[in-house]
């Protein structure tokens, strides 16, 4: 392949062009190593295509040898600053920001270029250095070099990720100043910074304003629309679309599926498999499976289990078969997960991770420590482990194990405690009575605590009683998180039981004058594919007559059965004064509208004996809900899986498999 001149000579077989990038550097390098008599500048052109190469398939180890290379045959000159350029673009694009930097000092002033400056900004912006990224942006503009499209592309990038709409403010003023009011790139940068700062009226403002829309600029605005308005606003929206892609179909099946809206989610795959041909990638099917999780849709969740086994002909993608277990996991499907996790050949800590907090929700906290000692001899476990090992712990009680294994963080696993992991662990001693130890963790950490922590030793005082350290958690809640209503129903709750009345409506009374009220508890369930939410005392839906009757008859039942109405929990149902004041039969008549019993009413009338019913709850479950379900459980030989926003509660035959811990 080498000529007998001074020059190299590159490969013309056909076979050769057609090997794989890596391959080809790797042989280019070689043939330079044998062109000893090569001229400088004509090797210093090769290593800058090969340093190119390098900077576009991200080969960073190649790219230091060439650079060591370069160095040791001495073409890092003045005449070759050509090549620091490039060694310096190389660096970037692998993310070597400690490099790229040191390569971009080396530059003279005079030969660094628009390039040069946008892509170290670029290298910070996509990397964890977003702040530094916007610094060099303004020793930019003070250095007086020109900025193009992808500068400002850059900016609104690093102003996104930040969340900082001020700097995002004057770069949109920059971009318009400076004529790039009409670049379509920049017009899409800047509407994704202001729908990720929240400003959807200023997205929607740049792109009624622009002439020119690609499909790039309508996608940006649906995800913004999305997250920001109204579910049927994202919708017409999707139907104005002049054309559509994968991403902005995957974003409205998504959609689809959180809102319950089953049959439409499919139409569309169908639409987009079928009719435009798109391709279903990793992202795509790991897209729907979160959004499965999210919704408890487990009927499209298998779909895509099944579409994943046939379309792929090696192993499941690891990323895919670690959300397919979450899914499961999410869905109460506990043993479907196990099954996707044991047939998998490779398992990296974030499937370690799922699997573990799957089975968290569900309360097997054994079988979650015996599955962490297989665990930590085939990876290194993280913090995000140890959060689902001492919420096991927590919903298990098993105080013990789980005091042992958060002393033993640092000391043994060489990690330091997040704020999930002190949460957790003040979870734990609380539910367990242990509050002074809670306390004294609280006050030892190294992280601020935040309304998390503090709230968890908050349920555990109500739970225990303890109104004076509820009371000083309280204030301290206060100045973190004053608009949190969960943190003044329990203090609510609280002086209420412990007889203080007139102090309990004082605090009510304060806080209906700052307009807050308790957030709504929703339960919802999947029924012939189609999702059905209740909220407490709910009559909207077309079959209330009928779920009502059977919630009468039901609580007939279930009072032979020895129910009894726990009124404490109707308490303070809501302190806008809803139920305050009522009187037994009041208090009961709530008490039995709550959501999770209008939910089940409903699966009892719609769905075929003996049938499991899966309800999803947004916040944790009364303790009276609990104890009813136990006996409905039992009476209609039904198994009822509630999901509460902790954890799973699995009634069967009487009984729960958090066996009323939690």
């Amino acid at each position: 392949m080498l000529s007998s001149t001074n020059q190299i000579t590159y490969p013309q077989n056909i076979y050769m062009l057609t090997l794989d990038p890596f391959v080809k550097i790797y042989y280019y390098c070689f043939l330079m190593i044998w062109q000893a008599e090569s001229t400088l500048s004509l090797l210093a052109r090769h290593y800058r295509t090969l340093l190119r190469t390098c900077a576009r398939y991200l080969a960073l180890d190649v790219g230091k040898k060439l650079h060591a290379s370069i160095v040791t045959k001495g073409l890092e000159t003045s005449q070759n600053t050509f090549l620091r350029n490039a060694i310096l673009h190389m660096y970037a694009a692998c993310g070597y920001v400690s490099s790229a930097r040191k390569m971009f000092d080396e530059i003279p002033i005079s030969y660094k270029d628009t390039v040069d400056w946008t892509t170290l900004m670029g290298c910070y912006a996509h990397g964890s250095f977003p702040r530094d990224a916007l610094k060099l942006f303004v020793d930019m503009r003070k250095s007086d070099v020109l900025i193009d499209e992808f500068t400002m592309v850059t900016v609104f990038l690093a102003s996104a990720k930040l969340g900082c709409e001020l700097f995002g403010f004057q770069g949109h003023g920059c971009m318009v100043k400076m004529g790039f009011g009409s670049s379509v790139k920049a017009c899409n940068a800047a509407m994704d910074m202001y729908v990720k700062c929240g400003l959807i009226d200023r997205t929607r403002r740049i792109f009624n304003e622009m002439e020119e829309k690609s499909l790039v600029s309508w996608t940006v605005v649906l995800a913004g629309v999305l997250k920001w308005e109204a579910f049927e606003n994202a919708r017409l929206f999707f139907h104005r679309m002049p054309k559509r892609n994968e991403v902005a179909c995957t974003i409205m099946i998504a959609a689809y599926i959180e809102n319950g809206l089953t049959k439409e989610a499919f139409g569309l795959l169908r639409e987009m498999l079928f009719e435009s041909g798109f391709e279903l990638n990793f992202v795509t099917l790991c897209s729907w499976l979160s959004a499965c999780a999210q919704s408890g849709n487990v009927s499209v969740g298998k779909w895509v289990h099944v579409y994943s086994l046939k379309m792929i002909e090696h192993e499941m993608d690891i990323m895919v078969a670690t959300t397919l277990i979450n899914m499961y996991a999410k869905c109460g499907k506990i043993d479907d997960a196990f099954r996707v996790f044991n047939v998998m050949p490779r398992r990296n800590v974030i499937t370690w991770n799922a699997m573990l907090s799957g089975l968290a929700m569900q309360g097997k906290g054994n079988l979650v420590l015996d599955l962490f000692g297989q665990m930590i001899r085939e990876v290194k476990p993280d913090d995000v482990t140890f959060t689902a090992v001492l919420s096991a712990c927590s919903h298990s009680g098993l105080v013990d194990q789980g005091r042992h294994f958060f002393y033993s963080l640092e000391s043994t696993y060489g990690i330091k405690p997040s704020i999930e992991n002190y949460s957790c662990v003040v979870d734990l001693l609380g539910r367990a009575g242990h509050l002074q130890e809670a306390e004294s963790i609280i006050r030892a950490m190294t992280l601020p605590p935040n309304e998390v922590v503090l709230g968890s030793l908050l349920g555990a005082c109500s739970v225990h009683k303890n109104l004076e350290l509820g009371e000083c958690l309280m204030k301290e809640l206060i100045q973190i998180y004053p608009d949190n209503t969960e943190y003044h129903v329990l203090l609510s709750n609280m002086y209420s039981l412990a007889g203080k009345i007139d102090k309990a409506n004082s605090f009510r009374a304060v806080l209906r004058s700052r307009g807050v009220r308790k957030l709504p508890g929703m339960s919802s369930i999947y029924v012939g594919g189609q999702i059905h939410c209740f909220s407490a005392g709910d009559k909207l839906h077309p079959q209330s007559r009928e779920i009502y009757m059977m919630l009468d008859e039901m609580i007939r039942k279930i009072r032979l059965a020895g129910y009894a109405p726990d009124t404490a929990c109707q308490m303070v149902s809501g302190f806008d004064g809803e139920h305050y004041g009522y009187g037994q039969e009041e208090k009961e008549q709530a008490l039995f509208s709550h959501s999770e019993k209008l939910a089940v009413c409903f699966g009892l009338i719609s769905t075929q004996a003996g049938m499991p019913l899966y309800i999803f709850k947004n916040l944790r479950i009364c303790q009276d809900c609990h104890s009813s379900m136990k006996i409905v459980s039992k009476v209609y030989n039904r198994e009822i899986v509630i999901r509460d926003r902790n954890r799973f509660h699995r009634f069967k035959l009487g009984s729960c498999s958090c066996f009323d811990y939690w």
